[in-house]
């Protein structure tokens, strides 16, 4: 048997080699997987199909409305409109009865009425080997020939910016599954209000995409998860083929999330983040997409740009060196002790 690997996404050397294996010759295919990548792209005829698959593992609490919030992010990054949805849960063996499963189909069809998504195909088991809840989705949209997204489209001189701040969602997953060990350095009102980060700032980025579309020229957009920021950047850099320079003393941590990733000894860069929006803009549309995004009630910074030269790295101005791209997120350590 060869190294174990951690917990985690498959680190990039062995996810490139297996996609190139990936049977990807049927006709109508613009994007199908590699690294960067949020979603498969297919050509409909009149529009593109925008496909996307996730699970929801760390999640336990809310985890039905969670999992809409984290696939619907994918399709938001390509500019597409969510439509259908595929769900297959899986429900752990002597810890399930049935108002375990009407709370989580609950939240998870709550979920989809406010983003008007219909679900169309599902499989619901209760199964062995498991200790919690597993939702895998599956979600396809729809977007305008003209108005597609994607993670290629980073250009020399386009600036990199971010929504909101990290990491969010790394920060609701700790104060909501370890509450009782962070309580000696939250009072109660920081772990209420780190418990509710998944809903303020929020973990969707689906508004952060509408208002950002609609106010400049977008280029590209990246959903950090797994990884947190330094990877996503990693990815937008390898999606693009291009150097992504980076300032991350501009980049917003909450004095919440410091205290929690300070606490657990984790890295803010490299702790999972859906909530924050990636995204490589136009230069001359920049402060219009933040004065957008402002006055929608959205912080955004400008932490980067993309240089011209055509290498794949991540180069931090501070320190004149290439960002640390991380072998595995930094909660998963958390989570698998």
């Amino acid at each position: 048997m060869g190294n174990i690997l951690p917990v985690g996404k498959l680190p990039p050397e062995i996810l490139r080699k297996i996609i190139a294996k990936a049977p990807i010759s049927a006709p109508g295919l613009l994007m199908g997987p590699g690294i960067g990548l949020d979603c498969g792209i297919v050509d409909n005829g009149s529009n593109y199909l925008v496909l996307k698959t996730d699970p929801i593992t760390f999640a336990t609490e809310e985890i039905g409305w969670y999992a809409i919030q984290i696939i619907a992010n994918d399709l938001a990054t390509t500019g597409a409109t969510p439509k259908w949805l595929m769900v297959t849960a899986l429900f752990p063996e002597n810890k399930t009865d049935e108002a375990l499963i009407e709370a989580v189909t609950d939240q998870l069809f709550s979920a989809c009425r406010e983003m008007k998504i219909t679900l169309v195909n599902a499989h619901t088991e209760i199964t062995y080997g498991i200790d919690r809840p597993i939702l895998m989705c599956s979600l396809v949209g729809e977007v305008a020939r003209e108005k597609l997204i994607t993670a290629w489209g980073a250009k020399p001189g386009n600036d990199v910016l971010i929504t909101k701040g990290i990491p969010i969602e790394g920060t609701a997953l700790l104060a909501r599954e370890f509450a009782a060990e962070l309580k000696p350095v939250l009072t109660p009102d920081e772990l209420r209000t780190a418990q509710a980060y998944i809903h303020q700032p929020g973990i969707g980025v689906s508004a952060d995409a509408r208002i950002a579309i609609s106010a400049g020229r977008v280029t590209a957009m990246h959903d950090p998860t797994e990884g947190g920021l330094a990877s996503a950047l990693w990815e937008l850099s390898e999606a693009c083929g291009y150097t992504v320079e980076v300032d991350l003393a501009a980049v917003p941590v909450s004095a919440i999330s410091q205290k929690v990733c300070g606490f657990f000894g984790l890295n803010p860069l490299n702790t999972i983040a859906s909530g924050a929006l990636l995204m490589a803009v136009d230069a001359g549309d920049t402060q219009a997409i933040l004065q957008a995004l402002e006055s929608s009630g959205i912080a955004c910074s400008r932490i980067g740009r993309i240089s011209n030269q055509k290498k794949i790295q991540v180069f931090d101005r501070a320190t004149a060196t290439n960002l640390y791209r991380p072998e595995q997120d930094e909660i998963a350590r958390i989570f698998s002790k």
